[in-house]
């Protein structure tokens, strides 16, 4: 079962989501300010993930989907990714960089799967 980690930052709070072997398979797509807010944000997430479109724009001409949706992209460096897109087309989780396109994929997968009921760790107080 994944888990979301909160981390607190000299910004505010960012989160990630691991999965059931401990790698980070998504983080969020922002820093949050207030730990309500991040909160809603993991909230976003795991409702989003299961029912997200997918859209590849690795492939040419592709179909565009309608939001939530997770798109495939590659970035500069020829790495594919995916970021997580809600609802109100606002990116809220995005991933590493992937070398082939099926490991992207199965990120994708793993989001689906272990977003949904994941437990929230919150930081430690100093």
């Amino acid at each position: 079962m994944g888990k979301f980690i909160i981390k607190k930052t000299n910004t505010g709070f960012t989160f990630s989501l691991k999965a059931g072997n401990g790698e980070v398979i998504a983080t969020g797509g922002e820093v949050y300010n207030r730990l309500d807010s991040i909160k809603n944000g993991i909230a976003s997430v795991a409702k989003n993930a299961p029912v997200a479109n997918l859209e590849d724009q690795t492939v040419e001409g592709f179909e565009t989907a309608t939001n939530p949706k997770f798109e495939v992209y590659t970035d500069k460096k020829g790495e594919f990714r995916f970021r997580l897109k809600a609802r109100n087309g606002q990116i809220i989780a995005v991933s590493e960089g992937y070398s082939k396109k099926p490991s992207c994929l199965n990120g994708i997968e793993s989001v689906r799967k272990n977003a949904v009921d994941a437990p929230i760790e919150l930081p430690e107080e100093e």
